[in-house]
Parts: C-alpha cells; structure tokens; sequence
C-alpha cells in the first residue's frame, strides 16, 4: 500500500507486521511517536503484543532482555542519551546472545542541549556486539526494520540489530512509503537457548578467565556470518518486493575518480552533490555506507576519497575516515559535518569534492572554507 509516513511511523508500521510479542517503551525526543504509534496499535488490537511502559531507558533494554531470553520477539526505541542509560544492558543483549531489533534516533549527545542529528549516539555503541544498519530514507527505514527481524533471528547470527535513522531528517520528514504483506519473510523465532522451565540451567554466571574469551570469539563469530546472512536477506527481500539494498550504496562510481563516502541523510545528500559535480565535467561518485557493524570493504583504489562524518572521536577522528585509514588503507579528506544538526546542503558536499585536501582533516563551519 502506498501512502506518506514520516520515518517513525515508518518504522512503527513494521515493527506492527514483524509482530514482536513484548514491546518495551520510553519516551525520548525525537524518538517518541515510535512507541506512541506502536501504543496506538497495541490499544485497537491492530498488534497483539504485551506492551511495557517502563520508568527509563535502562529498564526498557532490561525488560527486552527478560522477554527474549525466554524465546520472545521483542523491540524497543530510544535516542542519543536515552541509548547511553541503556548502555550496560546494551552490552549484556549482545553478550547473551538475544536477537532484540532496537530503533535508535540519531541525536547529538550534551551538553549543550540538542535534540537534532548527530551519529556520535550509536557510534559510541559500536562496539557492544550490535549489528548496526543507518538508512537514508523514510521507505529504507520501514524496510530495514522488516530485514532487522530475520537478520537478527537467523540460527547463524542470534545478535541484536540496531536500526538508525537520523533525527528530524528522516524521524519526522514525511515522505512516500509503500508498505509490503511479509507473509513469511519473518520465520518464527526459534532461539536455541530460550529458558526452559524442565531443563533449568544457569545465566549469567560467573565465567572465569579459561572461558571468557570463547564467549567473546562466539560474537564476532557471529558477527563474520551476519555478512552472508545480510547479504541473502537483501537478496529474499528484492526478489519478494522489488527493493534492494547493499552493505555500501553505490552512485556513480564506475568511472569516479573521487569519491565521497558518508552515511544516513549525508549519504543522500551526496547523491545530489554528484550530479552536480558530473555537470561540471568532475567524474564524482558516493558511497553511502549503511551497515556499519559488520564494518564493509570499499573498492577506493586509484581514487580520492572526501569522507564526510557526521560524528567524532576526541583525538582520534571521524569514526568513519579512520576506519576507512586502517582497513582500506585510504588517505580520505576527512570532513566533519553535520553534528548536531548542522546544515550540509549538497552545494556544501560538492564543494568538499573541489577542494579536498587527501590526508587533512576540516571542520565545517569552523575552519576557514575550504
């Protein structure tokens, strides 16, 4: 069915389809109306699922964990501050092995306040265990929060998926969105070491220092197969209803000689900035990046590379500019753009191309123009 959503509702109405049986909720802007509308859907019996008003973000997570360690589907939302409380229970979800889908609403941390986008939030979280998809458009958001569900269900995988969307830009922008039937996309979860009342056994325990870091290899294990595993869901999901997606959305890049490498709206925008720049006769293409853990490969050679990073690691980096340094070894003008909300038009973007600087790191808006 086609009709217009902004990218919380979005996400709402799949959550709805994927039909999780708990729901944990805590209101935070710009996260809100996911849980509201999941509410409203819950209240007319439009989703049969027990929905669980919690008293913070941190008991939202601990309430998922309970419910899925018991072979429940389970789904929550947060954002920015929201998403830190919850971070001991965010690492605990990946530790022990429990397939829970999160919507996170990427939003600058404080002080200052602010409330608009900024992926610093879920950048911090990226080493936690969660798989990590950043999507670049109200339809994307719906859709990979469908995929979220079979990805992080999957026997190979049983690891939690965190679905990114950028705060006001895609959160309350209205765009079309044209919603599917799963019919069985969304296999029934069968999770191997759900709690079973005749065979009691112990969780969490202690684990000594001979069998910690088995448990640590058994999530990055994981987290290898989830390649495969994205890749055949995309696949399942394009030959079911016609969209596809990849773990980098390429644009123009046959034939770049520069490419620009960003992630979630900036990743859109830079879309635009290629047109433009092919005008001027400049052989510009994008990289849009949307899984970030699993951590992709990059064909960037023989090219220049401008990275934009709508994030920062204090006296390291752009997270994404020096990833792309240590895995691809690339030399990228790094570009640090967009944090709380920052303007970053694709006249901006096309203007980092002209002027890059391969191996220099700018601040837009602080240093001088590029």
């Amino acid at each position: 069915m086609l009709t217009v959503a902004t990218g919380n509702k979005a996400v709402a109405a799949a959550v709805k389809q994927a039909c999780p049986s708990v729901v944990a909720a805590y209101p935070i802007t710009p996260q809100t109306e996911i849980v509201e509308q999941i509410a409203e859907y819950v209240t007319s019996g439009e989703l049969r699922s027990q929905y669980i008003p919690v008293e913070s973000e941190h008991s939202a997570m601990a309430a998922c964990i309970g419910a899925s360690v018991t072979g429940a589907r389970t789904f929550t939302a947060t954002s920015s501050h929201g998403l830190h409380y919850m971070h001991e229970m965010v690492n605990w979800a990946a530790g022990a092995r429990l397939p829970i889908v999160m919507a996170n609403v990427n939003r600058a941390l404080g002080p200052g306040w602010n409330i608009w986008a900024e992926h610093t939030d879920a950048f911090q979280e990226r080493d936690t265990g969660w798989l990590q998809v950043y999507v670049g458009s109200v339809q994307e958001a719906y859709d990979a929060t469908l995929m979220a569900f079979r990805i992080a269900e999957h026997e190979s995988v049983l690891l939690p998926v965190m679905v990114n969307l950028d705060g006001f830009l895609l959160s309350h922008s209205m765009h079309p969105l044209e919603t599917v039937e799963i019919g069985g996309f969304i296999p029934p979860l069968r999770l191997p070491h759900a709690i079973d009342t005749a065979h009691p056994m112990g969780y969490g325990t202690l684990t000594g220092p001979d069998q910690y870091f088995k448990l640590r290899w058994d999530i990055e294990r994981s987290m290898r197969n989830s390649v495969g595993v994205i890749r055949e869901t995309e696949d399942e999901f394009a030959k079911r209803f016609g969209r596809r997606y990849d773990a980098v959305e390429e644009y123009w890049c046959d034939d770049a000689e520069v490419v620009v490498v960003a992630m979630g709206t900036l990743g859109k925008e830079a879309e635009v900035a290629v047109d433009l720049l092919r005008k001027e006769g400049i052989p510009a293409g994008s990289m849009r990046i949307r899984w970030l853990r699993p951590f992709p490969r990059l064909d960037l050679s023989g090219r220049d590379v401008v990275v934009i990073d709508r994030d920062y690691s204090f006296g390291f980096g752009g997270v994404i500019a020096r990833s792309l340094a240590a895995t691809e070894g690339a030399k990228p003008f790094s570009v640090i753009a967009g944090l709380g909300g920052q303007e970053v038009t694709y006249d901006d973007i096309a203007g980092f191309v002209r002027s890059r600087r391969p191996g220099e790191e700018y601040w837009f808006g602080v240093m001088p123009d590029v």
